[in-house]
């Protein structure tokens, strides 16, 4: 009933940029939450940077001044501004959103299928 879809991955030399994009769709009453984690291969997932409704943003520390998360609330959609990439930005890229579908449910985690981001060297 509710599908986040990623794009704007693909394969960048280190000190690049790249922008990732997450559109969520379907039967959506309210978005709390939306934000980026990753995981790279052998590794957990982890949080690169989340935002709120009202736009309080926070950040990994390795990603601190080179990656910035937006959001359009009209459009539910979310963005992560990724510059001065570095090989080890390399990872599958995850959207999440703190979603709400009716006035009377709860709030439940939605998730992307991934983008694959790679940094060359």
């Amino acid at each position: 009933q509710v599908q986040l879809v990623e794009s704007g991955g693909g394969l960048v030399q280190a000190g690049g940029s790249l922008r990732l994009s997450c559109a969520a769709s379907g039967r959506i009453f309210s978005i709390n939450v939306m934000g980026w984690y990753r995981q790279a291969p052998g590794e957990q997932r982890e949080l690169v940077a989340a935002i709120t409704g009202s736009g309080s943003a926070r950040y990994a520390d390795s990603v601190k001044g080179r990656f910035t998360i937006s959001r359009n609330n009209a459009k539910n959609t979310v963005y992560l501004r990724m510059d001065s990439l570095k090989p080890e930005d390399t990872a599958v890229y995850y959207c999440t959103a703190h979603i709400k579908t009716t006035i009377y449910s709860g709030w439940d985690d939605y998730w992307g299928q991934g983008t694959q981001v790679t940094v060359s060297s």
